[in-house]
């Protein structure tokens, strides 16, 4: 009950969030401002906070990457496998399937449910997560269709604002010095901002997408909500070093729902209503699916 009570207000606000787009409470350049500077500021101002303050060495295993990254790529690599054959064609769906939001969703789900201090272990994760998927598609596409692979693309993905405040946070956890009281409560006041906003972004976010049902959607959404966090919690417990806690910030971040970034690989009309109703019909489940992997994790 504790962690339903926790959890309703997070899916709360991207309801909110959800009927201030579909109502056009807010005009689409003001939609867009919001989203700017929540992932520009308020997000980089609570990893630097979260990760600042956080004992590293627990964050900096190489058994948190195995862990979450082995399961994404058998998702990645299978769903692929099973897409092209029916396509004839590279598809986004193998990324559908792996690509979690772990920045809308993962942040506020970890630090409301396990606290900010678990940050540390979405350290490593969200360092590479983007980098990793996102290259992955990029050379299966090219692969599938013939198409030029950019490096710098690929590259660019780790010179967002994100990465810039998580690497700041460790920068200054490394270095043992400490910020200046004003500017520390400052941050701290930016941070507050960040988990309420990415929720209401994200809500204006999926009001701009309509639910398609299908075999193909519910498939994957069984897939990115089920099978995904079931390969990752079997896996982790596994693998040594690796305690309780990070074991279930591993598991919830597999059990996010798809993230709307991999609509930006989207290139088939076919995919994009695939790929649009699995983040839809993924975020609504969420909500009854994400407590259960909490309650089998044990970390309630």
């Amino acid at each position: 009950m504790l962690v339903i009570q926790a959890i309703l207000p997070i899916f709360g606000l991207i309801v909110l969030g959800y009927l201030m787009g579909r109502r056009q409470w807010l005009a689409e350049e003001a939609a867009a401002g919001l989203a700017a500077v929540t992932f520009k500021l308020f997000m980089p101002a609570i990893l630097f906070t979260g990760i600042a303050k956080a004992d590293l060495g627990d964050g900096l295993s190489p058994m948190l990457l195995i862990g979450y990254f082995g399961p994404v790529f058998l998702v990645f690599i299978g769903i692929n496998l099973i897409a092209h054959r029916g396509c004839r064609r590279a598809t986004p769906l193998g990324l559908t399937a792996s690509y979690s939001n772990n920045v809308l969703v993962g942040i506020p789900i970890v630090t409301t449910l396990l606290g900010s201090h678990s940050l540390v272990y979405v350290f490593a994760i969200l360092v590479f997560h983007s980098l990793i998927l996102f290259s992955a598609q990029s050379f299966y596409a090219a692969f599938g269709s013939h198409e030029r692979v950019d490096p710098w693309a690929l590259l660019r993905n780790l010179a967002n604002p994100l990465i810039v405040g998580l690497l700041a946070g460790a920068l200054l956890n490394v270095s043992g010095l400490s910020l200046p009281e004003p500017l520390w409560r400052m941050a701290g006041w930016l941070a507050q901002a960040a988990l309420p906003c990415a929720l209401i972004v994200l809500g204006l976010s999926l009001s701009r997408y309509r639910l398609r049902p299908s075999t193909t959607v519910m498939g994957l959404t069984l897939v990115k909500l089920g099978l995904f966090p079931l390969l990752v919690w079997w896996l982790a417990a596994r693998l040594p070093g690796l305690d309780p806690e990070a074991r279930a910030v591993l598991v919830l971040l597999a059990a996010c729902p798809s993230g709307v970034n991999v609509l930006a690989f989207v290139k088939h009309p076919d995919d994009s209503r695939v790929v649009s109703s699995t983040v839809f019909l993924s975020t609504v489940l969420a909500v009854i699916t994400l407590p259960l992997w909490l309650f089998v994790t044990g970390a309630q």
